[in-house]
């Protein structure tokens, strides 16, 4: 039981929520998820289980993408539509403005963690901060908008997007940072993940459909562990290696093959999945794998 479930987290359960539920319909301790989703964002959750806690590092990284709305006109305190109203415009923003600041968006940019997130200051959450009114000042972090699209836009004020994104990036800042530039206020009045790396919303499974399920039937749902690293390239070690593979053993590889250096692949022999490592180059001209880490 060591591999990666994709849930459709539902509106206002937390991440943890969904962690816990999968504990208990698994009876399985080691659970975890791979990247916490907004509570009143819905969508696609890859859900650790087993030895699949311990790829969990290599699914924070890949490319999320998401559907949201911004909303123009309204600025709150939480940067959706869950929070206070804190500053209104009555700003008449055009068509062609709204798309130029779109463009603007796209590629690698600075933006600002919002204080209601699960950043921590000196050990406390931001926003058990944010709600007993206190303000830190957080430094700009460099994201990727790889992909910023408009899907539809409703009178120049309800604009629904496509985004592709990095690690670190909020949808909800987005949608703020997106409404100052255009001199008016904004905030995101909804929010669906549709992706994280290859685990797609159309492959995810509702906890409602999960508890209709015994348990050996949500256990054929898993993926496996070097399954759901497939946006890694996979490197083939011959069999007699497989257990110094196994006990993390580095090995010097021949020169006659065109290995990808310093570059995390999924290693095997034997016909299995032994782990993740890297091909390292020496002063030397030697090719040898270290594994990162060993998942057998």
């Amino acid at each position: 039981m060591d591999g990666v479930i994709n849930i459709f987290k539902p509106r206002g359960m937390t991440s943890h929520d969904v962690v816990y539920f999968i504990r208990k319909v698994l009876n399985i301790k080691k659970v975890g998820h791979t990247g916490t989703l907004d509570p009143n964002a819905t969508g696609v959750l890859p859900i650790c289980i087993g030895k699949g806690t311990r790829i969990s590092e290599y699914l924070l990284d890949v490319d999320k993408e998401y559907v949201g709305e911004l909303t123009l006109g309204i600025a709150t305190d939480t940067q959706d539509d869950c929070g206070n109203i804190i500053h209104t415009s009555n700003n008449i923003v055009g068509e062609d403005e709204i798309i130029h600041s779109f463009n603007k968006f796209k590629g690698n940019i600075l933006q600002t963690p919002p204080m209601y997130s699960a950043l921590k200051h000196k050990g406390k959450k931001l926003y058990e901060l944010a709600r007993e009114g206190v303000s830190v000042e957080r430094k700009a972090r460099e994201i990727s908008i790889k992909d910023l699209k408009i899907l539809n836009n409703y009178n120049n004020k309800e604009i629904l997007f496509y985004t592709r994104c990095s690690r670190g990036t909020y949808i909800r800042t987005l949608c703020d940072d997106i409404g100052k530039d255009l001199c008016t206020f904004g905030h995101m009045s909804y929010l669906i993940r549709i992706g994280v790396g290859s685990f797609k919303l159309e492959n995810a499974y509702s906890i409602d459909h999960l508890q209709e399920l015994p348990k050996d039937e949500i256990i054929k749902l898993i993926v496996p562990m070097d399954e759901a690293l497939n946006y890694m390239d996979k490197i083939i070690i011959d069999d007699e290696l497989y257990n110094k593979l196994k006990n993390g053993v580095s090995i010097i590889l021949p020169e006659n093959y065109n290995y990808k250096i310093n570059v995390l692949q999924r290693v095997y022999s034997c016909d299995k999945f032994i782990g993740i490592g890297r091909v390292i180059l020496t002063k030397e001209n030697k090719l040898y794998l270290k594994m990162d880490k060993v998942l057998i």
